[in-house]
């Protein structure tokens, strides 16, 4: 199974931007997307596929955090 996650732009150098994973930082490659530093991508395999807005970036964090601690319930 395959999973595209959001993740913040935080800087960028050429096509490679340093992202943020709610706390986790990361290297991406923004060649498919045209993005800024504060814009939302949806990463999937290192790769900026998508670029979002802030909301619908939060809705869909928000979604991993609900599904995380349901997990950590049932755990």
């Amino acid at each position: 199974m395959c999973l595209a996650v959001p993740a913040e732009i935080k800087s960028i150098d050429g096509t490679t931007a340093k992202v943020d994973f709610g706390g986790v930082m990361r290297q991406v490659n923004l060649s498919l997307v045209n993005a800024k530093v504060g814009d939302f991508v949806i990463v999937h395999a290192g790769y900026a596929i998508e670029v979002l807005d802030k909301e619908e970036a939060e809705k869909t964090l928000q979604l991993f955090r609900e599904l995380l601690a349901q997990d950590d319930i049932e755990a």
